[in-house]
């Protein structure tokens, strides 16, 4: 199943025959990989070497190391092709506001899609997230992570996996720009108040209020990101 790697890029090769193993089925979801030692034997690398690949496939969600017990394998063949697809299409080096318009046109969907389709679980798990957005921002603490896992946990309560691919990978590219935005002068604030109108429609099950409360959202995002920039578009 494993062969030797070139020692140039090692890691990389790693983490491209482990994606394949899982693209072709050959390792299925909540399978675990082989131990470290066996991996390191496997393809002729340093014990440093794999490491680097399996922290490279978490960050990707492909792979998660279990304290004690091993590394398990987080996704399906499915997801390995939906995220190729999130690959291809989307690049660190994108320009942000094309990257923005995207979203602006893709989560208002899934806002509705959530108000449709999300189960009491999915309510309760947005309405906590909210909480705790809530309470960080009360302490002065950073709000950045419980912001994405929000928009994320929305992604999911719209029951569609391809679109909540795409939203994480977007999200995901955009992190880096939202860390400086979302924490100064009482923007953090001004996010919380988007989700929690986004919640209230979801809770009532108000597809187009959802939506508009989604687009409301980002469109003020979207002037915090590029104030003093042209925006990606203001047709409606």
């Amino acid at each position: 199943m494993l062969k030797a790697v070139e020692k140039k890029r090692a890691y990389q090769d790693v983490v491209k025959q482990i994606i394949k193993l899982i693209k072709t089925g050959r390792l299925k979801k909540e399978d675990q990989l082989p131990s470290e030692r066996e991996l390191t034997g496997a393809f002729k690398v340093s014990r440093t070497t794999v490491r680097e690949a399996i922290r490279c496939l978490e960050s990707m969600r492909l792979v998660e190391s279990r304290q004690g017990n091993g590394t398990f394998v987080l996704a399906s063949s499915r997801d390995v092709s939906i995220q190729s697809l999130s690959a291809a299409l989307f690049h660190e080096k994108d320009d942000l506001k094309d990257i923005f318009y995207i979203r602006k046109i893709i989560e208002p969907s899934i806002a509705q899609l959530a108000a449709e389709y999300a189960t009491a679980e999915d309510v309760k798990q947005l309405a906590e997230t909210v909480a705790a957005h809530e309470e960080s921002l009360a302490s002065g603490k950073d709000t950045v992570d419980l912001d994405t896992a929000f928009h994320l946990a929305l992604a999911r309560a719209a029951k569609n996996r391809v679109m909540s691919r795409l939203v994480n990978s977007l999200i995901d590219l955009l992190l880096e720009s939202r860390k400086g935005i979302i924490q100064s002068d009482g923007r953090a604030a001004a996010s919380l108040r988007g989700h929690k109108m986004i919640l209230d429609a979801v809770k009532m099950g108000d597809c187009v209020l959802a939506g508009e409360a989604m687009r409301h959202h980002l469109q003020g995002i979207e002037k915090l990101l590029f104030k003093g920039k042209k925006g990606g578009g203001t047709c409606r």
